[in-house]
């Protein structure tokens, strides 16, 4: 079983932050995801900054 598999096995709270990639610059975001991962966070989503106002919907 795969550390991911094992994440998701019945029973477990899985610890799964969410943090943006470049917010506020890489520095911050590098420093921040190997914190959360010493502090115990099973698996980190990683989010893409994406900046086009058309899919967010009408404007």
């Amino acid at each position: 079983m795969s550390r991911l598999e094992a994440i998701f096995t019945p029973g477990h709270l899985a610890f799964i932050p969410y943090i943006m990639a470049g917010d506020p610059d890489l520095d911050t975001t590098r420093a921040v995801l190997d914190s959360l991962a010493k502090h115990g966070a099973d698996a980190i989503e990683l989010g893409v900054p994406y900046g086009d106002p058309l899919a967010d919907g009408p404007a």
